[in-house]
C-alpha cells in the first residue's frame, strides 16, 4: 500500500469523484458520503473514535471546492460548507470500496 499513489482525480458527475490509482484501480466516491465520513477530530472523537458528525448535519448539496495532496499519502478536501480539516489517507479511501 505504501507504493500506491493517485494518478488522476476527475469529477465523474455532479456528485461523484473518480480516482485512478497508480496500480490501475479506479474508484468512484460520492462526495456527500466523503464529507459525512470525514476523519478529522471535529467529526470523530479522537479518544473514543465515535462519530460527532451526524449524517443529517451534512447537506445533500455539499460539494468539494478544492482538493490538495498531503505529502504522498493523503488528500485534503475543502467542501462548500466550509469544512476543510479532514485528511483522507489513500488507505482510508481504498478501504471505502
Amino acid at each position: 500500500m505504501d507504493n500506491i499513489k493517485v494518478n488522476d482525480i476527475t469529477q465523474f458527475n455532479d456528485r461523484t469523484l473518480a480516482i485512478t490509482w497508480s496500480d490501475g484501480r479506479q474508484d468512484r466516491f460520492d462526495v456527500v458520503m466523503l464529507r459525512r465520513r470525514c476523519p478529522c477530530a471535529a467529526c470523530i472523537d479522537e479518544w473514543t473514535r465515535q462519530k460527532r458528525l451526524q449524517p443529517g448535519d451534512v447537506a445533500e448539496n455539499v460539494r468539494p471546492v478544492r482538493i490538495d495532496s498531503v505529502g504522498s499519502y493523503a488528500l485534503k478536501i475543502q467542501f462548500t460548507d466550509g469544512h476543510s480539516t479532514g485528511i483522507y489517507t489513500f488507505q482510508m479511501l481504498r478501504q471505502l470500496h
